[in-house]
């Protein structure tokens, strides 16, 4: 899939800039979104070291340097623009990305990405609360979710009815296929546990 990330003259004029004063020849750009599909998606541009490319990223090639598309991000990346606005304080870069809070699933998307999904745009952000979250770890054969908490949930004494009362109920109303959830949290670390 071609990507349609548009870097306009001045961001490319810019990023070049920065990437003469980096002592390391062959060095491009990165971009990919974080959480994508979720209202807390962020649009990223990152140094990009020869090598450190993903295999699956899509290559820009510009006229100084090279941009590495994130695969998984491409969708979200859709008509996104980096721009460069010089001022008085020196200029400011942006990225504009309309859709990388779109959510991308339907009801043919694979299971985990439809679980995951849930858990960015549902679960977490009730979680993030308490600053706990919750990850998957899997999916197994009988249709169990595998679950990892994390942040203030690992070893917090609610995470039992976090888990069937919060999670397991969303996820099930969410994801029909799924038949149920399982922890594999180690709770006995309670370092950061909300309690």
């Amino acid at each position: 899939m071609m990507s349609t990330v548009r870097i306009t003259e001045a961001a490319q004029g810019y990023l070049a800039e920065l990437l003469g004063k980096q002592d390391s020849p062959g060095m491009g750009i990165r971009i990919f979104v974080t959480q994508p599909g979720t209202p807390y998606a962020e649009s990223c541009l990152a140094y990009c070291r020869p090598g450190e490319e993903k295999p699956d990223d899509e290559a820009l090639a510009l006229k100084d340097f090279t941009v590495w598309v994130d695969a998984t991000s491409q969708p979200f990346l859709e008509e996104a623009e980096v721009d460069y606005a010089a001022d008085r304080m020196g200029g400011q870069l942006t990225i504009r990305a309309p859709n990388a809070k779109v959510p991308m699933i339907s009801e043919d998307s694979p299971l985990p990405e439809r679980v995951n999904y849930y858990l960015q745009t549902e679960i977490n952000p009730g979680l993030a609360d308490h600053g706990g979250q919750v990850s998957l770890v899997e999916i197994v054969e009988d249709g169990i979710a595998v679950l990892r908490f994390g942040g203030g949930c690992q070893g917090c004494s609610m995470v039992d009815a976090t888990l069937k009362e919060g999670v397991e109920k969303t996820l099930l109303a969410r994801v029909p296929e799924l038949k149920g959830v399982r922890d594999m949290t180690d709770h006995s670390q309670r370092d950061n546990a909300y309690l």
